[in-house]
């Protein structure tokens, strides 16, 4: 004799997913809430600080994956032998109560509910919102390749010496230091522009994936650069300035800008500009591999 259950299978898919969202909201909740306030009020450590377009991407992400329920319920349910080791490994992490393995265990579990649910169509259909979470999870990341970033803080520190000189400001560049009016600036591994580096490379593909222009390989490539460029000579123009308040005695414009809300306005104008490039590369260079 064979059970059958009363419930139907409209219902008992909508409890599951109440289960699993219940679920996920009473394991992460704590933890978005950490990532938020501290991105905010910038009470988080310099390297998760690294991550703070988070604050765009993880909305973002939820916007996409919402806007594709209707697709992923017609997708039919398949499990994927790599959604439970997955989800398995999200568990561990949790577990060790390790600041680092516990941020990781989120987009491990949220790849690998995508995986057990519906198999490799549900984890394709979720790719970009997943990448999206796991490039804005804080990781230890940017205190690995502080180490490496000498050449670019040498760069920086001799192009910002160059242009103060081509304004008549008395400046001595040697390494990564500048003296201006008897003051001392470093341009600091954490100031070599990495962070806004990868808050623009984040947006970029973000206004990638909005306006559909990722599809052309020859948009993306020229978008991508573009945003490179105007990331590290954006970076350049912030130290110059500082360089200046600070060896002029303006120290009100150096923490304004180097700390303030100034310097969160000057990040807002230059990652605006990126709209531009973007609309600018698809007028003047339409693309032919679309």
């Amino acid at each position: 004799m064979q059970y059958r259950s009363k419930i139907p299978i409209s219902l008992e898919r909508y409890l599951l997913s109440a289960l699993i969202l219940a679920s996920l909201s009473l394991l992460y909740a704590p933890l978005l809430i950490h990532w938020l306030d501290g991105w905010l009020n910038k009470s988080i450590s310099i390297e998760h600080e690294y991550f703070s377009h988070g604050l765009i991407g993880l909305p973002f992400a939820t916007y996409i994956s919402w806007t594709n329920r209707q697709k992923w319920r017609q997708l039919p349910d398949n499990s994927h032998p790599l959604g439970a080791a997955l989800l398995a490994v999200g568990a561990v992490f949790y577990l060790t109560g390790t600041s680092e393995l516990v941020n990781l265990s989120f987009p491990a579990v949220l790849a690998g509910l995508c995986l057990w649910l519906k198999g490799l169509s549900g984890f394709r259909l979720q790719s970009f919102p997943l990448l999206l979470v796991f490039l804005a999870t804080p990781t230890a990341v940017p205190y690995l390749i502080a180490p490496y970033t000498l050449p670019l803080q040498k760069f920086i520190a001799g192009t910002a010496g160059f242009i103060l000189v081509q304004f008549g400001i008395d400046v001595t560049v040697e390494e990564i230091y500048l003296l201006v009016g008897g003051r001392l600036v470093e341009v600091a591994p954490y100031c070599a522009g990495l962070k806004m580096l990868f808050t623009s490379l984040y947006v970029a593909m973000m206004l990638l994936y909005w306006t559909g222009a990722w599809v052309s390989r020859q948009t993306t490539i020229w978008f991508l650069s573009g945003t490179v460029i105007i990331s590290v000579s954006a970076n350049i123009v912030r130290n110059t300035l500082l360089t200046f308040f600070h060896g002029t005695g303006n120290d009100g414009a150096f923490v304004w800008l180097h700390e303030g809300w100034g310097g969160d306005v000057y990040s807002a104008c230059m990652l605006g500009s990126l709209v531009l490039l973007l609309n600018g590369i698809e007028h003047f260079f339409p693309p032919s591999d679309a």
